[in-house]
């Protein structure tokens, strides 16, 4: 089946559907009955990257079936969009959040919100979110689509998922992160519920951020084949 469309579509929904099936908890609880928690997180890991080399053979296998053309307004939507999904995804995977794998541990700290949770608890799928949104306007085509809006389903949908295990395996405790955090970026700041923490985020991870967006925007041509600057 490897080179239509509808295997595509299948193996999308294999790599995003088994997350939310193996993270979901009576899956995972039924799981830990049987194996330890480093024995869920190994065959969790095992499933999402043979998954998601499963889809991106199947992405690059599929036909092209264009869905909108590409203007040179649509060209430059990753150039604005990516420096923030670079920021989210870099800086999201060197801070720890409550929100993140072993998170549930910051709720004992007096201060569990810190750094860039003071802006979002989801800064990692939002940079997910964002590259996804920013690849499909750029692409236009049924497979590009299907990829790409795979992975914004998988990242907006596990924001929620996530928020529902913490109220269920946590309770009272995660009333307070709940409280003074978002979701949605800058809302709780808007709100007056946070207040950016600007050193708990630091220059450094916000450099390293920005470097990741121009490397790859320099050698996503030869990386790729597909030039990212007009």
């Amino acid at each position: 089946m490897i080179g239509t469309i509808e295997s595509l579509v299948l193996a999308v929904a294999a790599f995003v559907g088994g997350h939310f099936i193996l993270s979901s908890l009576p899956v995972r609880r039924g799981l830990l009955e049987i194996v330890s928690e480093n024995g869920f997180r190994g065959i969790y890991s095992l499933f999402a990257i043979s998954t998601f080399v499963w889809m991106l053979y199947a992405y690059g296998a599929a036909p092209y079936v264009e869905l909108w053309p590409l203007t040179e307004g649509l060209r430059y939507v990753p150039i604005v969009v990516l420096p923030f999904a670079c920021l989210f995804a870099v800086i999201g995977v060197t801070t720890r959040t409550a929100t993140g794998v072993g998170g549930e541990k910051l709720l004992d700290d007096p201060h569990p919100v810190r750094g860039i949770a003071t802006i979002t608890r989801h800064p990692f799928l939002w940079g997910v979110a964002l590259w996804g949104i920013a690849h499909i306007a750029t692409n236009g085509d049924v497979a590009s689509l299907l990829l790409f809006g795979g992975l914004v389903v998988l990242a907006l949908g596990g924001m929620m998922h996530i928020d529902y295990r913490r109220r269920e395996t946590v309770g009272s405790g995660w009333g307070p992160v709940a409280l003074s955090t978002s979701a949605i970026p800058f809302v709780a700041v808007i709100q007056g519920r946070s207040k950016i923490d600007w050193a708990g985020i630091g220059l450094t991870r916000v450099l390293a951020g920005l470097a990741v967006y121009v490397v790859f925007l320099a050698a996503h041509g030869s990386l790729f084949g597909v030039p990212a600057l007009p």
